[in-house]
């Protein structure tokens, strides 16, 4: 089935046993001085264990200031090359072959991080950091073009298979490449050969340094999706020559800050959306290609090998949600792979805060040292009450570590408010955990109990030496006259198919949950309207997520009203007052539909505590909050008993 992706393929003098590739990701897991914390390390290593062909590390700084975050690794002094080298020695002993990608962030940074003002080929602020950077002499080039090359020594000689030299996603040397940030007239601009010279130089001082043999790969934006950016017939050209200039891999990304939805794409961008981009650099190199972009699945992977789009598949966000996917595929078993959904609530959105990343559906990421599941000396009898993606996480664990485990679930089907939350469009992949999570408490042996609303007795009957609560929570429905009408209905309601609201329908609130209720609705047939207090929809959503989700409102016509209170709900109206004090009355409303939040629902744990051992509240039923915080407190759970 898997062909071509477990297809070893040679590289310089590097040998890869499959086409897997984990393509660097910022983890800020380094330590600050840019050596290898031992979380950087284990993180690393989980991945080889877990079959990866290769490994790319990110985003190598090159001098003490040329980092866009504050955890970097960093290879500028020969003092740090010792704690890579244990990198590198505990990524080979599974048979992985590592690669340190360098990189300077150029205008992409702030002096808030680097402490000094940033620099870039001209003095043009990027669009998004919005700091003004300071445009560069030859003299600092020139500098440069010897940090890369002493910083890919250091990689070489602390045990690295290959060098990846960062030039993509708006970073310096993307910033010297393209038209949207170099405006110079001199020998580093002007023309795309011009504009080239500083990757040129840098792939020639490297090759000077580590001689013929040692793989160089370059990664790009092949598509910058920018007004007057790089395009895919540039880079074409671009391919070209760095294929001359002696680089032995293209790795063929797409974006810039600006655009950072081509860069890491959400839910709602296709599969393997980029393959036909990195197919086009394929036609005119003859250096292997690696594609990359939202391919999350190892047949997706396969298909895009077999379709000659390229001869490597980066997976990163596949390989935070499931290191040991390649083992997994190689076994055939395709059930027990954990599947990135494409949320960006753990990885991009923790970047942008400059937060350790984390994987809403793998608590595992980055506390690989510490949260491995090992099987317990004493058996225990433990009781979970509620079915949803906390409950089952914790059911799961603690299956795992050898207790004996009953979840009870008083709805027909496990998963809760997350199977709800994969109903809307393009949401369809977070079923996918659900999924994941009920294949693993039919294999861990936990004994699984539809229908069964337990009461406090009855929980007293089983004896248990731990219950768990993740019972969830309920919809809020606020105190507006006319909330119990009989067309007044939850979101929930909705997404359960339990209701058919009529044409015309009010969503009143503006959060995810709400947004994504109306544009389900609105992908129906029914005309739709938002009504939402604050100023602005889907508050704390990822930027990416929500410019997809706008798009679709949009496309659907649905009318949003922000800074607006309801006021009143009649039979076939809707009266919204402004924030001005001004009243408007929605005539010919069908259907109302509640989306204000929830509540936690937790009527048992005072009780039990009395009464059991060990009681542990985790998820909605302790705090209403992000799916990421819940599972993770199920699995911590579990880990607990």
């Amino acid at each position: 089935m898997l062909n071509k992706m477990f297809e070893p393929l040679t590289i310089g003098n590097m040998v890869l046993k499959n086409r897997f590739v984990v393509p660097p990701m910022v983890s800020n897991y380094a330590n600050e001085d840019g050596t290898c914390s031992e979380q950087f390390i284990a993180y690393h290593e989980e991945k080889a264990q877990g079959g990866w062909g290769l490994i790319i590390v990110e985003d190598y700084k090159i001098n003490p200031e040329s980092g866009g975050f504050n955890r970097l690794p960093g290879l500028w002094h020969d003092g740090q090359i010792k704690s890579h080298k244990e990198l590198t020695e505990r990524v080979h002993k599974h048979g992985a072959k590592i690669a340190a990608q360098i990189y300077h962030a150029g205008r992409e940074t702030s002096a808030g991080i680097s402490g000094v003002q940033p620099v870039a080929p001209s003095a043009i602020p990027d669009p998004v950091v919005n700091e003004m950077p300071r445009e560069l002499s030859v003299e600092e080039i020139e500098l440069l073009v010897e940090q890369f090359g002493d910083t890919a020594l250091r990689a070489q000689i602390a045990g690295f298979d290959a060098v990846e030299i960062h030039g993509a996603h708006g970073y310096l040397i993307n910033q010297f490449m393209s038209p949207f940030s170099n405006k110079r007239t001199d020998q580093y601009g002007g023309t795309i050969l011009n504009r080239a010279r500083f990757a040129l130089e840098i792939i020639a001082n490297i090759r000077s340094k580590v001689g013929a043999e040692f793989p160089l790969i370059y990664r790009m934006s092949v598509n910058e999706f920018v007004e007057g950016g790089l395009t895919t017939q540039d880079s074409k050209v671009i391919a070209m020559l760095l294929e001359d200039a002696g680089i032995n891999v293209i790795h063929a990304s797409n974006g810039v800050y600006a655009s950072s939805d081509k860069i890491i794409p959400p839910t709602a961008v296709g599969h393997a959306w980029s393959a036909s981009i990195s197919e086009e650099i394929k036609k005119v190199v003859s250096v292997p290609v690696i594609a990359v972009g939202r391919i999350n699945d190892p047949l997706i992977a396969e298909s895009v090998l077999r379709a000659k789009q390229a001869d490597l598949i980066a997976m990163g966000r596949a390989s935070l949600a499931d290191p040991h996917l390649p083992n997994k595929a190689k076994a055939g078993q395709f059930d027990t792979i954990i599947r990135c959904i494409g949320c960006l609530q753990g990885c991009i959105q923790r970047n942008a805060q400059q937060l350790p990343i984390k994987c809403l559906v793998n608590p595992l990421t980055g506390h690989e040292s510490e949260r491995q599941v090992t099987a317990q000396d004493v058996k225990k009898k433990v009781v979970v009450i509620g079915g949803g993606v906390a409950g089952m996480e914790a059911a799961i664990i603690a299956a795992r570590r050898g207790h004996d485990v009953d979840v009870y679930e008083k709805d027909n089907r496990l998963g809760g408010q997350w199977a709800l939350a994969s109903v809307p469009p393009t949401k369809e992949e977070l079923g996918s955990f659900t999924a994941w999570q009920i294949h693993q408490l039919r294999t861990s042996g936990v004994k699984v109990h539809l229908n069964a609303e337990i009461t406090l007795e009855g929980i007293q009957a089983l004896h248990p030496d731990t219950v768990i609560i993740a019972t969830g929570a309920r919809p809020f429905i606020p105190s507006i006259p006319g909330k119990d009408l009989h067309h007044v209905i939850t979101a929930n309601d909705v997404l359960q198919g339990k209701v058919q609201p009529g044409k015309n329908v009010v969503v009143i609130g503006g959060g995810l949950v709400g947004s994504e209720t109306a544009a389900h609705l609105a992908g129906h047939g029914h005309t739709v309207s938002i009504i939402e207090l604050n100023a602005d929809i889907f508050v704390g959503t990822p930027s990416s997520t929500k410019k997809y989700l706008l798009q679709d409102l949009q496309q659907h016509a649905v009318t949003i009203m922000t800074e607006c209170t309801v006021k009143e709900i009649r039979e076939n109206s809707v009266i919204v007052e402004t924030r001005q004090g001004e009243q408007q009355i929605l005539q010919h409303i069908d259907s109302v539909v509640m989306a204000i939040g929830s509540r936690p629902v937790n009527l048992l744990a005072e009780q039990l505590t009395e009464r059991v051992k060990n009681v542990i509240t985790i998820g909605d039923a302790q705090k209403v909050r992000k799916a990421m915080e819940a599972i993770e407190e199920g699995y911590m759970a579990g880990l607990q008993v």
